[in-house]
């Protein structure tokens, strides 16, 4: 099973880099399930309705958020509806929305888990206890579960793939927008990258207007970020999968400009 993981998708230009490259991966390397991280891809911060559903139809098959999970109000009115859609496990469970999701197409099906860190995040529940009891739920159902964790420390979301080796198909670290190179297969068969990266202008502040982020680092002062303008980077990682065992055979990180 092929398997394609994308990286924070920021703003209307990150959402257009993603449907170009979706079409060519699928044609080039017959995408079986196609996963994004789609908590900035509204302007930037949060997701709606209309932005979920064109992501659908760039051949998006799920979407993993993060601590922007409600930056934009509206998705309490549709998250609990949309089965492709999973927030962070660890949030209170009182919260709409769904941790954990199992996914189908006529390629087969797959579990995917959404987990946030707490490591110079928002204070939450432990992603460690949620990713055990939503690993067991999901594996009663699917041999191939992919976990996005979304974090700020490496040190966590490397402790968390490790301390799941073997019970998932990969780890994936999302949120600082900055891809990593230490792409790896754990011995018991799980991958792990400390980032995916981020899909958005590449000349910008992880996709934010440059000189509005340099000018808060200067005063001190709060600002409207907005995004930046410009070149457009793409960064992913393609997963080979064994569908009979849940291991991943390779891992392989892709970092590409688009025009």
């Amino acid at each position: 099973m092929n398997i394609l993981f994308i990286g924070d998708i920021v703003g209307n230009p990150g959402r257009k880099a993603a449907k170009e490259m979706i079409q060519r991966l699928k044609r080039e390397r017959q995408i079986d399930f196609c996963i994004v991280n789609g908590e900035n891809a509204a302007g930037g911060s949060g997701i709606t309705y209309v932005v979920a559903q064109e992501l659908y139809k760039s051949g998006v098959d799920a979407i993993t958020l993060g601590n922007h999970t409600w930056s934009k109000r509206e998705i309490t009115n549709f998250i609990d509806s949309d089965k492709c859609i999973v927030r962070p496990a660890n949030y209170p469970e009182e919260l709409p929305g769904k941790g954990s999701a199992v996914i189908s197409n006529d390629k087969g099906k797959i579990g995917v888990l959404n987990l946030m860190g707490r490591v110079y995040m928002d204070s939450i529940d432990c992603p460690f206890k949620a990713a055990e009891r939503e690993i067991v739920e999901l594996k009663a159902q699917v041999k191939v579960i992919v976990v996005d964790i979304h974090a700020e420390a490496t040190s966590e979301k490397c402790a968390l793939a490790w301390h799941i080796d073997g019970r998932v198909s990969c780890v994936l670290g999302t949120h600082t927008h900055v891809q990593t190179a230490d792409e790896r297969i754990l011995p018991c068969g799980t991958a792990f990258i400390s980032d995916v990266g981020m899909t958005g202008p590449s000349e910008g502040i992880i996709g934010v207007n440059r000189d509005i982020v340099i000018n808060k680092f200067l005063t001190h002062m709060p600002n409207k970020f907005e995004i930046a303008q410009g070149p457009v980077q793409f960064n992913a990682v393609y997963l080979e999968i064994d569908e009979k065992t849940g291991r991943t055979t390779k891992i392989e990180r892709i970092n590409t400009a688009v025009d």
